[in-house]
């Protein structure tokens, strides 16, 4: 059975359609409690429960720091003892 020319072109219109509006889906307004819902709880060993501003700041283990120095110039490589040949 041969499928009419037009069928694919609705096909990926429809499925266009679909991916558009399941991105339009998310919110960019600033989270904010509803009213009756309980605050959050109090992590263990905190003063006061987190913000939601809180929650979204990265601390430095989620994002460490550089560390290593670039290199500025070639530099020959130290012999490695452990840079040993595939074994068979």
């Amino acid at each position: 059975m041969r499928l009419p020319a037009s069928l694919p072109v609705r096909a990926a219109l429809l499925l266009a359609g679909v991916a558009l509006s399941f991105s339009a889906c998310g919110s960019r307004k600033s989270l904010k409690a509803v009213p009756g819902m309980e605050p959050t709880p109090v992590a263990h060993g905190a003063e006061k429960p987190a913000t939601p501003d809180d929650m979204l700041k990265t601390g430095p283990q989620a994002r460490p720091d550089r560390s290593a120095e670039p290199l500025l110039r070639s530099q020959e490589r130290a012999e490695d003892p452990f840079n040993l040949p595939p074994s068979r």
